[in-house]
């Protein structure tokens, strides 16, 4: 090549490397106070279990965040803000959870998780958040140990396993008039909490505890401790866990003849409960924190949105997701007010949602020192015909 062709070259290529410096400066800069693009993004996710056997619960907590972030980010878009939601699968898998904990917390632009939904997935998954500074709110679960930590990031919307499980061994003492109980969970950490506030209450008013039992997830045949069951007649049988083997023992309860009262828990608020128990729901009750929403023009209304987005009608866990939801976005817009309209760190965002008091479905959320919901109420419900939901029987204050 020749020296003048040379230089040409050299020099066009100097020319190219200006221009590719200042056009990357450019997108780089604040340019008047602009913020970057990527700068810009605020991911809020969802996480639960969206594959496996409880994905229908899952997809109700994935659904109901998604319609309260779609309804409520032009507040947050409007001061310049790109809102995105994420959800997650975790399979109702702590190892899962874990893993998606992990891969979330190394995303800057993920500044609010709601969920998880299991406590056995939520409790070994905070340790992941907390290290991160990254508010974890879950809609659902209830194990007391979720908010007893001391993790500043971490609280939750429904009521705890001491006062749902407490609150059925009340109801079975003093309005099914029951003077034994057979007691079974899941073996999570969610049913196995719950049974064993509702036996620690139950010793306490003087019923008899005739049995306390675990069953195994996944598993179809009953036959052995459906036999104790009905050998030993308790009055009442409490079950703490998921909605597919509550489904099932009931069922062989019956099938076998036990005439016992059948308690069980919010495990069991779903449509799919009556399509495992069949016609045997009918009778049974259970624990719910969810308000009946046809009792008020706002329940109504959001029924109607979630029905027109969605296909179907919301389900308790969908409505926790939606008020878990409305808290974080509420927290994630006043962590940018305070930060004086710039994007907010983990941390800020952590310590406004900690503040947040708003009006939802479930009531006025608002948040004690624990990260606990103060105002949570419980409910008793009653199957009057194989048709989700129940209805209700009776009203528990705290």
């Amino acid at each position: 090549m020749k020296k003048s062709k040379m230089t040409a070259v050299v020099a066009l290529g100097l020319v190219l490397v200006f221009s590719l410096s200042v056009a990357l400066t450019g997108c780089g800069s604040n340019g008047g106070g602009k913020q970057s693009e990527k700068n810009d993004i605020i991911k809020i996710v969802s996480v639960s279990p969206l594959t496996g056997v409880q994905a229908p619960f899952g997809e109700m907590v994935k659904m109901g965040a998604e319609l309260a972030i779609e309804e409520k980010k032009a507040e947050i878009e409007k001061l310049g803000f790109k809102v995105e939601f994420m959800p997650q699968d975790d399979s109702a898998d702590p190892k899962m959870g874990v893993a998606v904990a992990q891969k979330l917390v190394t995303d800057p632009n993920v500044l609010a998780v709601i969920g998880h939904m299991n406590s056995g997935v939520t409790i070994p998954a905070e340790d992941i958040y907390a290290k991160a500074n990254l508010a974890m709110y879950t809609p659902i679960a209830t194990n007391p140990k979720v908010t007893e930590l001391g993790n500043k990031n971490v609280g939750r919307i429904c009521g705890r396993d001491d006062v749902q499980g407490q609150a059925a061994a009340v109801f079975a003492k003093e309005d099914l008039q029951a003077k034994s109980t057979f007691i079974l969970h899941d073996k999570s950490a969610y049913g196995q909490g719950l049974a064993d506030e509702y036996k620690k209450k139950a010793e306490e008013l003087g019923v008899q505890v005739l049995g306390y039992e675990g069953v195994t997830q996944g598993e179809v045949d009953f036959s052995a401790v459906v036999n104790k069951i009905v050998q030993n007649k308790p009055d009442a049988v409490y079950f703490g866990g998921n909605y597919t083997e509550a489904g099932l023992v009931l069922k062989q309860m019956r099938e076998k003849g036990s005439k016992a009262q059948y308690i069980g828990c919010d495990g069991e608020e779903s449509a799919e409960y009556v399509k495992v128990a069949g016609k045997y729901v009918v009778g049974s009750y259970y624990t719910s924190m969810t308000p009946i929403l046809t009792e008020s023009e706002e329940g109504k209304a959001f029924t109607d949105r979630f029905q027109q987005k969605f296909g179907k009608a919301p389900e308790a866990f969908g409505i926790y997701a939606y008020d878990t939801g409305l808290v974080v976005m509420q927290g994630v817009l006043d962590a940018i007010n305070a930060n004086g309209g710039k994007k907010p760190s983990r941390e800020q965002v952590s310590e406004a949602i900690r503040k947040v008091e708003v009006q939802g479905l479930t009531g006025t959320v608002a948040f004690n020192e624990n990260g606990d919901n103060k105002n949570t109420k419980s409910f008793i419900m009653q199957f009057k015909e194989e048709k989700y939901p129940g209805v209700l029987v009776k009203k528990v204050s705290k």
